[in-house]
């Protein structure tokens, strides 16, 4: 089993920066992709990004166009997930994932173990 935990969420205004963190916890050794989710009412739960087995296997949504950067601390077991030029539309309980995949996955059932999520909110 791998706990997750999330950290960074918060207010932040259209344009502004944030960076959310998710460290993990336990069987570490049987992860090996990292993702970001997030979820709204409207959308439901998508992909953002992932971290593979190996830093060059990083993935984002075609939809970011560049504003998120994801990152991957091995030493420490954490992802982060660097965002840029926020807008309201990005405003969502984001989530943390893990799976057992060594190709990035983009499905939620791809990925075993969920952190609590955080919320981030976009807004003037």
């Amino acid at each position: 089993q791998v706990q997750l935990v999330e950290s960074g969420g918060g207010l932040v205004q259209p344009g502004g920066s944030l960076r959310l963190s998710c460290t993990a916890s336990g069987r570490t050794d049987t992860m090996n992709t990292m993702a970001w989710f997030r979820q709204t009412p409207t959308k439901g739960r998508e992909f953002v990004a992932a971290v593979g087995a190996s830093d060059t296997n990083t993935y984002y949504a075609s939809f970011l166009k560049g504003r998120f950067t994801a990152s991957r601390d091995r030493a420490k077991n954490t992802l982060y997930l660097d965002m840029a030029s926020l807008k309201p539309e990005d405003a969502a309980i984001y989530y943390c994932a893990v799976s057992r995949k060594i190709i990035v996955a983009v499905m939620p059932s791809d990925y075993y173990s969920w952190g609590q999520g955080t919320q981030v909110t976009v807004s003037s």
